[in-house]
Formats: structure tokens, sequence, C-alpha cells
């Protein structure tokens, strides 16, 4: 079970993050939305509808999920880049995927994922270290979490629903 809700593992983001690590995890979020859109375009209405494992979520809610999760940390970044070391706001994604947008053709969530990875890059190209190094807390656990643990964790995000999904495409002959 935990292959299949894991299947690329848990995040693991190094002690020491350097520019390498920072200019192939932006690389990630830049190509994200194009890699999901060239998966999941040709998808039937029916395979859309198809949970990528037993009890989770659909092709389509993982697609809508990813726009929603991804559009919250760039919002989290520009409270931690214009707050000081801001509580952010966590949500119930499990509710979010329960909600009617969540069976929305997908072209909305793609086309808001590839001009908000286009802005957010752009954003993330321009940073200083001292704006890196800035962080928020997350209300679960009071955890500090810095700008660039944060990069690596969206990255990381980005491959794992992608995983999700291209792992089920594989598994019913659909690629």
């Amino acid at each position: 079970m935990d292959e299949l809700k894991y299947p690329i593992g848990k995040p693991d983001i190094p002690n020491i993050i350097t520019s390498v690590h920072l200019n192939q995890w932006i690389d990630v979020l830049k190509n994200f939305p194009s890699r999901l859109s060239n998966l999941v375009t040709n998808l039937s209405e029916e395979q859309l509808n198809t949970p990528y494992r037993k009890d989770g979520w659909t092709i389509r809610q993982v697609i809508h999920h990813c726009a929603d999760s991804h559009h919250n940390s760039y919002t989290r970044f520009k409270w931690t880049l214009t707050e000081d070391q801001p509580v952010i706001k966590a949500y119930y994604e499990d509710r979010w995927a329960e909600l009617t947008d969540y069976m929305a053709p997908i072209h909305l969530s793609i086309d808001h994922l590839k001009s908000l990875h286009a802005k957010w890059v752009y954003l993330l190209k321009n940073l200083s270290d001292t704006q890196l190094n800035q962080f928020f807390i997350h209300p679960e656990g009071n955890e500090k979490v810095s700008l660039k643990e944060n990069i690596g964790i969206y990255a990381w995000h980005c491959n794992h629903h992608y995983a999700h999904i291209e792992n089920l495409l594989i598994k019913k002959n659909w690629i």
C-alpha cells in the first residue's frame, strides 16, 4: 500500500540545500504542467474518473488537487516574503477534493498550473539567498519551513502525483 501511496517515496530534503538542488527543483516546477498535460490530455472521461489506488483519488481529483495545492504554496511564498515568519493556513485537502469543482474539466486546472508555474518559477529564479532562507511556520507541529525547503517539497509533490497517474496508466495499459 505504501508503494501505491508513495510511489517515489516520501520527500527527502537534504540538510544542506545547494544551488544545484534549487536549480533541479525549479526545473521540475517549470516542466510539470507540460509533462502533466502531455500525460493526461488524451484520457477519456472514464479514465479520468478512475482512482489511482483503492480508496484513492481519481486522476481528475489529483489534477485539481495539484492546482489547488500549488496555488496555496505560491501564496505561502508570498506571505513569507512579505511578512515576518507567518503562520500559514492549513487546509483540508481531502474535503476540497469532494467539492464540485473537482469534477470540472481538467483543462481548467492544467491551464491554471501552466500560468501559476510560469509566474512561480519567475519569482523563484529571482530570490536572493536571504529570501530563500526565510521561513513560514506550519501550524501542524509549529514546524519551520524555509522557502528553499518548500521548493524541494513541491518539486517532490509534482513528481509524486505524476507517478500516481503514470503508474495507473501503465497498470491499465493506457499508455
